[in-house]
């Protein structure tokens, strides 16, 4: 009868569930269900299913499974219809299995297993080929994934596995031992080496392409290679990027990352940005990059560059209208260009007793926030996502994503509170997204050293969602995020002579310690907010190069800050 009774019973039968028997599973799935436990159990079974190439049982559960969110359970599902349907299945199919495949970061085997089956035998539009699994393997070198990288290059080439060991040891000395590469493997394992050799020296494989490999390799190899050593050159806001994308004839050859940083290597371009490439590298991307706020936005404004024709004009009035809210930064600029002024929306009606109280009822909710305050945050995060995400299709209603932040919020589960009111598409509460817990301690220390609250309040939210013990994985604690060298260094300058890192976890030590450095770096960066904000993310050297080159305007200077955090 406790709270937490599902999470031991999950935790107890997940430790042994190669040796669980089938009924063990359903007595498990009867007993807890409708919790996120048994659906969790099921997605685990699920696995070791597909693991066991056990495809009946696997059918069965399948339809029961409700997260849906498990992309290696999805490559089994769909492996199982390729097979079913055979030449009938639609090409959406192996889309499908390559988009998830792709994004698989570590080795897997229910997408490399249906990968296997769907590449090879006939040409044909439900099908891949083996340019996926070489394309795949060269993601896979380039994010430091060598069993990925391995398991892809196995399915098309086994026998080369011995050569992908050897240039992922030292691609230098792989290149050099090489003369020529004649064959369609051959190609590719130069292609991998290049690519890893890009990943940490943009330059010597920019040197290699350019006086030895280039002519041996096929025009899509060139150009994947142009691509990742532009965008390791953009990345380090480097003026030679936009010289080693204009090396690549197709951009339809190149990654949606890749794409992305030509684009922004075209911003940040000294001599103007040259819009037509903007533009051409966004046509070039997914449907679903496409889709993204971001580059909606910067088509409008590739269209509307030069001398714009009508058409031009209504498309890119459009692709503002689309976007165009409070919601976010680019739909804020979208905004601006439409003429509009930015407005907090008005809240949206009262919560019903009755909404309140259906949320006060749901046991995954409850459960999720007492998993939250005994310690196990991650346990009682994946529990609050499911209820409110997962639970049924769709998640849940707008309403009911209001109450259930509301939930949150009363009882200071902050992060949870905003990122649940994040999920409303229509309603916008602002009190939900943007609280100011703390109020008093975090008013009276901005105060104090002259800092604006409502910029301390930005800065926190978005360090740690004002989770008091938060711990990022370089170090940083507390509320504020505050480094140990960073919390010695600042209580130095600023008085705090008896200060321990043992009080960093400690609110007022915490909010002290962070107000006082974010105002030395303000002043350090002459009061300018958004420098100091990304110098007191990233360290105060990176902003400094980020503040070198040429003048650009605002939104293309924060889109080219190489940290998605910052």
């Amino acid at each position: 009868g406790h709270a937490l009774e599902p999470w031991a019973a999950y935790w107890e039968l997940k430790a042994r569930l190669d040796t669980a028997s089938v009924q063990e599973i359903q007595d498990f799935h009867a007993r807890y269900a409708g919790t996120y436990q048994e659906d969790r159990l099921r997605n685990d079974w699920l696995l070791l299913l597909g693991q066991r190439r056990d495809w009946t049982n696997f059918e069965a559960e399948h339809a029961r499974y409700r997260m849906n969110d498990d992309r290696e359970v999805r490559c089994y599902a769909l492996l199982i219809q390729h097979v079913k349907e055979g030449p009938a299945a639609p090409a959406s199919l192996a889309d499908e299995v390559r988009r998830n495949w792709f994004a698989q970061r570590d080795a897997d085997d229910g997408c490399a297993l249906a990968a296997s089956r769907l590449i090879g035998g006939r040409e044909a539009p439900n099908r891949m080929s083996v340019n996926d699994a070489w394309r795949k393997a060269r993601l896979a070198v380039e994010a430091n994934r060598p069993k990925a990288a391995s398991a892809a290059v196995e399915i098309v080439s086994p026998e080369s596995l011995p050569l992908l060991a050897e240039l992922n040891a030292s691609p230098t000395k792989f290149l050099a031992s090489r003369v020529v590469a004649a064959s369609k493997t051959r190609k590719e394992l130069i292609v991998l080496a290049l690519v890893k050799m890009a990943a940490s020296d943009a330059d010597s494989a920019a040197s290699q392409l350019e006086s030895k490999w280039g002519p041996m390799l096929t025009p899509e190899e060139r150009n994947w290679v142009w691509g990742l050593i532009g965008k390791q050159a953009a990345q380090r806001l480097s003026a030679d990027a936009l010289g080693h994308f204009a090396k690549v004839s197709r951009d339809s050859d190149l990654s949606d990352d890749m794409l992305a940083w030509k684009v922004r290597a075209a911003l940040r371009a000294p001599r103007g940005t040259p819009w037509r490439e903007v533009r051409n590298a966004i046509d070039a991307m997914s449907d679903e990059a496409r889709a993204d706020p971001t580059w909606i936005y910067w088509k409008a404004r590739a269209l509307l560059a030069g001398n714009p024709g009508e058409g031009q004009k209504a498309e890119a009035q459009k692709l503002y209208e689309s976007i165009a809210s409070a919601r976010g930064f680019y739909e804020q600029l979208a905004l601006e260009e439409l003429g509009q002024k930015i407005t907090v929306p008005p809240k949206p009606a009262p919560l019903t007793a009755e909404e309140k109280e259906a949320t006060r009822l749901n046991a995954g909710l409850n459960r999720a926030l007492y998993a939250i305050a005994i310690g196990l945050r991650s346990e009682g995060v994946r529990e609050w996502n499911y209820s409110t995400n997962l639970a049924r299709p769709g998640g849940m209603a707008e309403r009911e994503l209001l109450a259930a932040a509301q939930f949150a919020c009363d009882r200071e589960v902050w992060d949870r509170c905003i990122n649940t009111s994040e999920r409303t598409k229509g309603a916008f509460d602002a009190d939900q997204r943007f609280p100011m817990p703390f109020r008093d301690s975090v008013v009276r220390r901005s105060r104090e050293i002259n800092l604006d609250p409502a910029y301390v309040y930005g800065l926190i939210r978005q360090e740690s969602r004002f989770i008091m013990d938060a711990r990022s994985h370089v170090g940083a604690s507390g509320l504020m995020q505050v480094m140990p060298a960073t919390a010695r260094w600042t209580a130095r300058r600023i008085g705090m002579n008896s200060f321990t890192l043992e009080q960093l976890n400690e609110r007022e030590t915490n909010i002290a310690i962070g107000t006082g450095y974010l105002k030395l770096v303000l002043d350090d960066f002459d009061g300018s907010m958004p420098l100091a904000a990304a110098a007191y993310n990233a360290g105060p050297g990176r902003p400094r190069n980020w503040r070198n080159g040429p003048v650009i305007e605002a939104a293309a200077w924060a889109e080219n800050v190489p940290f998605n955090e910052t």
